[in-house]
């Protein structure tokens, strides 16, 4: 028996080419996890559609095999990818919302395209916050109308936080082999920190935001979430590049390394200067502070440069930028729909209106805020203001500040940080340990716009030296 646990890309590819396991029999196998585990026993409900194709795309990928065709190093391993994730298949588009449970996509996402060129065997759709948690100001974290509440795999009552949840949690759960999240404000980062895995939020511009539900052009990517930093990058070279669809993407070709797998050093932080972030430990309970602490003493010993006492607060510069931007890329993005009977933010507001039972457990705030508040046309004065005051903020009087003034190569923040959001700017989150209430708790490394490969140098090294992660156990 093929074991499924904690499976890394470089198992299942050895299995693969030994013919120990099919992509078939892989797909398989995560169905039955899915059964067990997501939709039965502690049932964690990450899952939010299965694609009815995904058999007879990986009996396919396998077919390619034999003949010796490989389409990249990913070639026949299954994946989740989000559900605000445009798929032109049998699958929906959903953002996890009723008022767009009958959307099908017309056409693939960018980053759907690059993983069917890639061979990658999208296997379905994760669980989410609503609207990518930008519905409702009491929402709670991993809740969906269509989808339901995720649970946390370490603690049933713990928190998944961040709309990715969903993501993080199969990942988590051993229910893929890795997933894809997006993130506006720490929804890739948040939700990895409190389900044990890696996730990358990469520098806008990165990667092609299009064919993506959106909140915000100011804000959203989308990143790999994996169980370890190697598999992390290796999923990153499969997602990255130019799109002529995406302006933000547009000559970044000399910026994008051949393979981020390569920056994979166990050394990686020996002379790395490194700031700490204490501008979070007040939130922090004891236990926590010793993990954190614990992975200070780590990188130390790792032979990094540490700058001590770093203190970077909450940011909390631009929440009306988001606001104002929705409705109008929103709109956009609905325009393009042919099968969803909502068509505009207007439509929703009325269709949850109609169906405020089903619809409405948490209101919908959010979305009449940006219906009715804003111009819909990014031309007001505060939008224009708080979007410039914001970069500002977050990158030269911030993350430039403090990397430049301390003469820093990374930021790390024990737990997370909302800076690398706001500013654009990349990070990676790695597992550090479980707090007294068996809570995963990561530690969060930020640099420099496209400093993707220093960044992962530097997680991995840590990730060796720290071995913190561990699957989570059920009584089955």
């Amino acid at each position: 028996m093929f074991p499924m646990e904690e499976l890394t890309f470089q198992r299942i590819r050895d299995g693969l080419e030994s013919g120990e396991i099919t992509s078939h029999q892989l797909v398989m196998n995560y169905m039955e996890r899915v059964a067990r585990i997501d939709k039965s026993g502690p049932c964690l409900n990450s899952v939010i559609e299965r694609n009815p194709d995904a058999l007879y795309i990986a009996e396919a990928m396998d077919r390619e095999r034999k003949k010796g065709k490989i389409r990249s190093s990913l070639h026949g391993i299954p994946v989740f990818i989000k559900d605000n994730i445009n798929t032109a298949d049998s699958m929906h588009t959903s953002a996890g919302s009723l008022a767009l449970a009958d959307n099908f996509a017309p056409y693939d996402a960018a980053i759907a395209e690059k993983l069917r060129a890639a061979g990658v065997i999208i296997m379905g759709k994760t669980n989410m916050t609503e609207l990518a948690n930008f519905m409702s100001y009491t929402m709670k974290n991993g809740y969906s109308s269509r989808g339901g509440q995720v649970i946390n795999p370490y603690n049933p009552e713990g928190d998944v936080w961040g709309s990715s949840s969903g993501s993080a949690v199969a990942v988590s759960a051993n229910l893929c082999a890795a997933a894809i999240g997006t993130e506006t404000d720490g929804s890739i980062i948040w939700p990895s920190h409190l389900n044990s895995i890696v996730g990358i939020k990469p520098t806008r511009g990165l990667v092609s935001r299009y064919g993506i539900i959106p909140i915000c052009t100011a804000r959203d990517i989308a990143g790999p979430m994996a169980r370890t930093v190697a598999d992390a990058a290796e999923f990153l070279n499969i997602l990255v590049g130019e799109d002529e669809r995406d302006p933000s993407t547009w000559c970044r070709a000399d910026e994008i390394p051949e393979d981020y797998t390569s920056f994979l050093d166990k050394n990686g932080l020996s002379g790395l200067k490194l700031g700490i972030n204490r501008g979070y430990f007040e939130e922090f309970t004891d236990s926590q502070k010793v993990i954190a602490e614990k992975a200070i003493s780590v990188l130390d010993s790792q032979g990094a440069v540490l700058t001590d006492g770093i203190h970077m607060p909450h940011l909390r510069c631009d929440s009306s930028v988001l606001l104002y931007e929705f409705q109008l890329c929103l709109n956009a993005y609905l325009a393009t729909c042919t099968t969803t009977k909502c068509h505009t933010l207007k439509g929703m507001i009325d269709f949850y209106g109609d169906h405020p039972k089903e619809g409405l457990k948490y209101g919908m705030t959010i979305l009449q805020d940006a219906q009715y508040n804003t111009s819909g046309t990014c031309t007001d004065a505060k939008y224009l203001l708080d979007r410039l005051g914001a970069l500002r903020i977050s990158q030269k009087d911030g993350l430039d500040k403090i990397l430049d003034e301390n003469n820093l190569d990374i930021l790390v923040s024990p737990g997370i940080t909302d800076s690398s959001p706001i500013s654009g700017y990349p990070s990676i989150i790695v597992p550090a340990g479980y707090d007294d209430e068996n809570m995963p708790f990561g530690i969060t490394f930020i640099g420099r716009p496209f400093t993707e490969p220093l960044l992962i140098k530097a997680a991995y090294a840590f990730e060796q030296a720290m071995q913190a992660r561990k699957a989570p156990v059920w009584d089955l």
